[in-house]
Parts: C-alpha cells; structure tokens; sequence
C-alpha cells in the first residue's frame, strides 16, 4: 500500500493547490503594493480600484463558465490553458509600465484565474473518492485558501520592499511553469462530453461587462458629477445589461439549457440568504484589505514591508480559525450562529479603523483591529460556505459553491468601487471646509471604514433568516 507520501494522488493534491495558493495570492499581495504602483504608474485614488477590480470583476464574471468548460472540452486540456493564461498575464502585469498595460493584464489574470479555479476543485472531488481523504482533501485546500492570504501579504512586502512592485507578479512565472509541468505528467486524461453542450458564454460577457460599467460609472462619479450624462448613460446600460442578463438566463433555463446562473436555485432560502450575506460581507472585507494598506502607507508612512507586517497577525489569525475553531464551533453550534458572530467581530474591526486617526498608533489603532477582523474573518468565511450548502443537493453543491464563489468576487468589486468612492467624496467634502491634505485623506478612511462595518453589521443581522441547518453536531 502507498503512503501519503509517495501517492500519486496526495502528490497531485499538493500540486494542485499550489496552483491555487499563487491564484489566492493575487487577491491580497497587490494590496500591499498598492501605494508604490499609485506613485509608479500615477493611478488616482479611486482609478487605483481598477488594479484590484480588473482582476475580481473578469475572476467573478468567468468563474462559473470555467467550469462548463471543463465538463465540455475536458477538465485536464481546460485547467492547463487557464493555467497558461494566468502565468503569461502575470508576466505581462509584472512588465506593465503604463495603467492601461497593468489593468488589462490584471483582467486576463482574472480569467486564467477563473478558469483554474473553477476546475481545481473538481480534478480533487475526481481525484479522490474516498470520503474521509476527500474531506481531508479538502481540509487541505481549505487551509491553503485561507493561509494564502498571509503569504501573500508578507511577501507583497518583501518583494515590494527589496525588489519593485513588479515582482508581486513576476513570482508567479516560476510557479506557473513547475505546477504546469508536474499537473501536465500528474492529471489522467479527462472525459468530455462534446461541444454539443451549449456554453452560457453570452451571460458571462453580459454580466461582467454590467459590472464593469457600474464600477466605472462609481468610481468616476465624483470627477465628472453624479447627475452627468456620462454616468447616468453608463449606470443605465449597466442596468439594461444585468436585467437582460437575468432574463436570457430565465430563457435558457425555460429550455432545459445549463445556464451560467440558474435563477431557480435561489429559490431555496439558504442559496439567496448566504449570496447576499456573501456580497455584504465580500464588500466589507475587500475595503478593508483596499483601504487599510493606504491607510498605513500613506497616512501613517509605514513601508510595504511595515505594511506586510501590519497584516500578519490578522491573516494568521484568519488561517488559524478557519482550520482549527471554525468546524468545531458550526459542529456544536451549527452555522448561523458562528457565521453572526464571524460577521459582529469583523464589523467591530472596523468601526475601530473608523476611530484611527492621522497619527495613529499600531499597537493602539491597527492591531486591535487587525485581531478582531482575522477572528471575525477566519471564523465565518467556513459557516458562511456551509450555510449555502444546506438545502441543496449533493449533486447541486458545486453548483452552489461556484455561486456563492461568484456573489463573493462580484460583490468585493462593486463594495470596493462604492466606497472607494465614498472614501472620495469625503475627503474631497473635507478639504472644501478646510481640513489638512492628511486630516481629508484620513477622513475620506475612516468613513470608508464606517461603512464597511455597516456591511458586516447588516450581514450578521441577515444570519437569522437563514433555514435551520442540518450540520450541527446533535442533529445527525
């Protein structure tokens, strides 16, 4: 009998997820870096959302669609290219020297991304069909998840530190070819069911391009006016999109065609509950990660290694619960209640970031912060996945994931536009009344935090109208 060790199968595993661990870090190492690619490249405060939005809005919009490609032309062939796509794009953000350059490569990123994802998760369920090694299979890239988010932002703050910003990106060159060489000899062939399978490519391409719209029409609301053609004509198109978007995916779903999002799945209360706790939460959490990083650098000074550093107890503390308290607590208490107060502690994070001011402290201002919100996150992110779960049929829970995965990226995006947007306003209202560049810019923060915490408070209040669950420990 093989061992853990010499296992093809646990060898794939841990291929696997490092190709997801460098996907996950692109969700936060940029954060760090944020402020240096600002200087760099001359992003304006709120034009600067579109390095972090590129890549969440095109990640979100295809993530479903990635995995109906894998069902048609083959899971292996699929997950490669997404693979390639991904690294080229990394290399093309790394050699970026121009904001257009940046954020449309930052857009392929995404969609590479998207792809590699979607398909990761099921090449595990395939790989293993045991039970108990597929739960610990997927402990396992649970963990990987959540602990890339440490990673990513301490090294964000090494490399930007000691090398340039550009090499947040360029890292991903020699991981993408060592994990595509080994999963190229690792994977089996893959079945596929043939291209007489209709892809749902048009309700991608209309769904992202709405949100694309929205974003932009927010983030550049306060420099060409709210009531101006050029937003009103763009939010409006937006709407038109995303309605026609719903109704050709009502019309497919009428036909018995596998549509991106089938409407009829949110019928069930615990799918349209946790996707709209998702959103709220996802746009929480996405400002904070924004915002805070500018905070740090350009408020209070610290360097992207000090900023690297600032993070760290939070996402070791995110990493720690999410593997080791979360499963216990939804165990003894099912999940509605763990994911409310996941969501209390996070919002109360970030009412304390609201209170940071010019010249804040880190043991006074950010730690406490930090610590409430890596709780608050690391002990909500697994109930919230469970509580979508719980009504739903075990041949519909990759289904219901990718949703839930969807609403997470789609509404970080939007969240992060709107308040970044807010933080604008603000800062701008504040410097028309007088206030100190610095005094506006932390005042434009502090009311972004505000309402980031507002997001998290109103998500945890939704946690009531989740269903009773069937995963508490004495209901089996």
């Amino acid at each position: 009998m093989q061992t853990k060790e010499h296992d093809p199968r646990w060898i794939t595993l841990i291929v696997l997820c490092l190709a997801e661990l460098m996907i996950v870090l692109d969700t936060t190492i940029v954060n760090v870096a944020l402020p240096s690619i600002q200087t760099d490249l001359q992003f304006s405060e709120t034009s600067l959302v579109w390095v972090v939005n590129a890549y969440m809005l095109t990640f979100g919009g295809f993530l479903l669609l990635g995995g109906r490609l894998g069902d048609v032309y083959g899971q292996r062939v699929v997950f490669l290219c997404g693979l390639a796509v991904f690294t080229l794009a990394s290399l093309a953000c790394g050699l970026a020297s121009s904001q257009p350059m940046l954020i449309a490569a930052r857009a392929l990123q995404g969609l590479g991304g998207a792809v590699t994802s979607a398909i990761a998760l099921s090449l595990i369920m395939n790989v293993f069909s045991d039970p108990a090694e597929k739960a610990k299979a997927m402990g396992v890239y649970g963990f990987v998840c959540a602990g890339g988010g440490s990673v990513g932002v301490l090294l964000g703050g090494v490399l930007t530190s000691l090398l340039s910003w550009h090499w947040i990106f360029l890292v991903n060159i020699p991981i993408g070819i060592l994990v595509y060489v080994q999963l190229a000899r690792l994977l089996p062939e893959t079945t596929k069911n043939g291209t007489s399978q209709k892809l749902d490519v048009w309700g991608a391409i209309a769904v992202t391009t709405a949100l694309m719209l929205a974003v932009y029409a927010i983030v550049n609301g306060n420099a060409v006016g709210w009531q101006s053609l050029q937003t009103l004509w763009q939010l409006s198109l937006a709407i038109a999109l995303l309605v026609m978007f719903l109704l050709w995916e009502k019309r497919l779903e009428a036909k018995n065609i596998m549509p991106l999002m089938p409407l009829s799945m949110f019928k069930l209360r615990s799918i349209s509950v946790a996707n709209t706790i998702a959103v709220l939460w996802a746009a929480a959490l996405f400002a904070w990660f924004f915002i805070s990083a500018l905070y740090m650098q350009l408020v209070l000074g610290y360097t992207p290694m000090q900023i690297g550093l600032g993070f760290l107890p939070s996402n070791l503390i995110m990493a720690a619960c999410s593997i080791g308290l979360s499963d216990k607590l939804v165990v003894k208490y099912g999940t509605s209640r763990p994911l409310a107060a996941g969501l209390l502690m996070a919002a109360a994070g970030l009412f304390l970031f609201a209170l940071a001011p010019v010249g804040g402290t880190f043991n006074l201002h950010i730690l406490p912060a930090m610590v409430l919100l890596g709780l608050g996150a690391g002990i909500a992110f697994n109930p919230m996945m469970l509580a979508a779960m719980d009504e739903v049929k075990e041949s519909d829970s990759g289904l219901a994931s990718g949703l839930l995965n969807t609403a997470f990226m789609m509404g970080g995006a939007l969240g992060l536009a709107v308040l970044a947007s807010a933080a604008q306003a603000r800062s701008l209202a504040l410097s028309a009344d007088g206030a100190s560049k610095l005094a506006a810019l932390n005042g434009g923060y502090q009311w972004a935090f505000m309402l980031g915490g507002l997001c998290a408070l109103v998500a945890a209040g939704l946690t009531v109208a989740l269903p009773k669950n069937k995963t508490k420990g004495d209901s089996k």
